[in-house]
């Protein structure tokens, strides 16, 4: 889908703002509900979202959804995430014990969401793809762990203080959200995305053009895609499943999927094996 990467860029502003993200670098401070309507409201779009809540104090990246692309964070947003982070010891402890300690926290870990969540406090199993210690000056232990979507990283300090004698998170900032990362070159804070816009309102689109980064090729990177013969497309967008003579290329083996006519992102489907039918439709672009 690369060959349609210009296409998707260069949609009319109007629509490329309704349809696509932002790689945001949330501030220390503001909740993510506040930077995420502080976006529409910029824009005067009837719709934002962010996903990946980080907490008032965590800074970092935090991918906004703009106007119909809202209705995909469900299919972005369960990846995934690194932090970087500095961690309080409450005893001297050295490198080598503190390792130790870690290695009891990796893989499949049961947490407990902390009391202040707004999620329903039950045991939940996440991942902890990585933890590993950068620094250490004192008792500030410099941190960088990747974790599964829904980790609770100052919760998982709490965890391993308990084994060594009392720790505690003094700074955190979200490096990667899925596929949303730090280093790329779409990567932004609220004071460039007020001047693109700035920029945009007097005539000029190319920043703004720059940082928005278009739904369909999002969507690309996280789930494979079919392509349909045009003359299935309105029946489609109607709500009629996907069928075996409706596509114009070769079915695909995947629980769900893209459905694609050139570079027009027709709908999600959940894959299925119902006689000629092979897809139901999750999300239809309507």
């Amino acid at each position: 889908m690369e060959k349609y990467h210009k296409i998707w860029k260069s949609k009319p502003i109007k629509e490329l703002l309704n349809f696509s993200f932002i790689n945001l670098d949330k501030p220390s401070g503001p909740t993510s509900f506040q930077v995420s309507d502080y976006v529409r409201n910029l824009f005067g779009l009837n719709k934002t979202s962010h996903f990946g809540t980080l907490d008032p104090k965590v800074s970092g990246v935090l991918p906004i959804a703009m106007g119909r692309a809202c209705r995909l964070n469900d299919y972005l947003m369960h990846k995934n995430k690194t932090y970087v982070g500095i961690m309080k010891l409450h005893e001297n402890l050295d490198q080598v014990k503190l390792k130790e300690v870690i290695k009891d926290f990796m893989g499949k870990i049961n947490q407990m969401p902390p009391v202040k969540s707004k999620v329903r406090r039950a045991i939940r199993e996440r991942e902890i793809v990585s933890f590993d210690i950068i620094e250490i000056e004192d008792k500030d232990v410099l941190f960088k762990t990747e974790v599964q979507a829904g980790t609770y990283i100052r919760k998982l300090i709490h965890d391993i203080g308990e084994k060594i004698g009392g720790a505690h998170m003094l700074e955190l900032r979200r490096t990667r959200a899925g596929f949303f990362d730090e280093g790329n070159s779409d990567f932004l804070n609220l004071y460039d995305l007020e001047k693109a816009f700035d920029e945009y309102k007097s005539g000029d689109e190319k920043k703004l053009r720059k940082i928005l980064i278009p739904a369909e090729e999002s969507i690309l990177k996280v789930m494979p895609a079919i392509q349909v013969k045009e003359e299935a497309v309105k029946k489609l967008l109607m709500g009629k499943p996907l069928m075996k003579d409706d596509l114009s290329s070769e079915i695909i083996d995947a629980k769900i999927f893209a459905v694609f006519c050139e570079d027009k992102l027709i709908e999600i489907c959940k894959g299925v094996e119902e006689g000629d039918i092979v897809g139901r439709a999750l999300f239809v672009l309507n």
